[in-house]
């Protein structure tokens, strides 16, 4: 059956060439719904915003219809109004690591491993509710992804840059509160104790230690934590 569709320009690069300078007829399959032929088209769903067909608003899970006028915004960037914010958590598919070193600095949970195939991924989506950040679009064509984002910048600054303003991260940022190995939060620590695991320049010029549990590091704001701090800060400097 044919419809006519209209995406928003932020989506156009997601489809065909033949179908990007505007308005354009396309042959859906029969039974399909808004998120089979949007997908069909390449848009995957998690970038899909508001939806009208023939003017009045409408989901992911109407049937297409023959003659319908089907308008396609892309998603909104901001915090997510479905979701509390405390719930903004990620998982980064093989390709993001240096996107999850900086969204576990800004202190959110973000699950990123090497081995991270498709399948794990799709589990950790669907049974810990995580957000999956990627640059594979058929990875987040899967319904089992409800929340997702592909990630359109290829260097780890920009992609923070991205991700931080499409769900709001500035406001939410709890800057080195987790591991940046284990992604576990981060316990202060009685100085006292970590009197033997530290330089004693260091245990001299600082009052505060903090531990992962999980790795046992110990940690303290040097050099390295300014250097981290100004990266992180211009990152976001244009979300300020």
């Amino acid at each position: 059956m044919k419809a006519r569709f209209s995406f928003e320009p932020q989506l156009r690069p997601f489809l065909d060439r033949l179908h990007r300078e505007g308005s354009f007829e396309y042959d859906c399959a029969r039974a399909a719904s808004l998120k089979n032929a949007i997908e069909a088209l390449g848009v995957p769903h998690t970038e899909v915003g508001a939806l009208r067909v023939n003017g009045e608003a409408a989901t992911l899970q109407r049937m297409v219809r023959e003659g319908d006028c089907i308008e396609i915004e892309a998603v909104k960037s901001g915090s997510d109004p479905d979701f509390p914010s405390a719930d903004l958590r990620f998982v980064a598919d093989a390709h993001l690591g240096g996107l999850a070193r900086f969204l576990r600095m800004l202190g959110f949970d973000t699950l990123h491993r090497n081995a991270f195939d498709d399948d794990e991924i799709r589990r950790l989506a669907d049974a810990e509710g995580r957000i999956v950040l990627t640059r594979d679009r058929e990875l987040l064509k899967c319904r089992e992804i409800a929340r997702g984002a592909y990630v359109r910048a290829l260097k780890p600054e920009a992609q923070l840059a991205e991700v931080a303003a499409r769900y709001g991260l500035a406001a939410l940022a709890r800057p080195f509160t987790l591991c940046l190995r284990c992604n576990l939060p981060l316990k202060t620590v009685d100085r006292a104790a970590i009197a033997d695991r530290v330089p004693p320049t260091v245990y001299a010029l600082h009052e505060r230690f903090v531990r992962c549990p999980g790795c046992d590091g110990v940690f303290w704001p040097g050099s390295h934590y300014e250097r981290m701090l100004s990266a992180l800060r211009s990152c976001l400097s244009a979300l300020s």
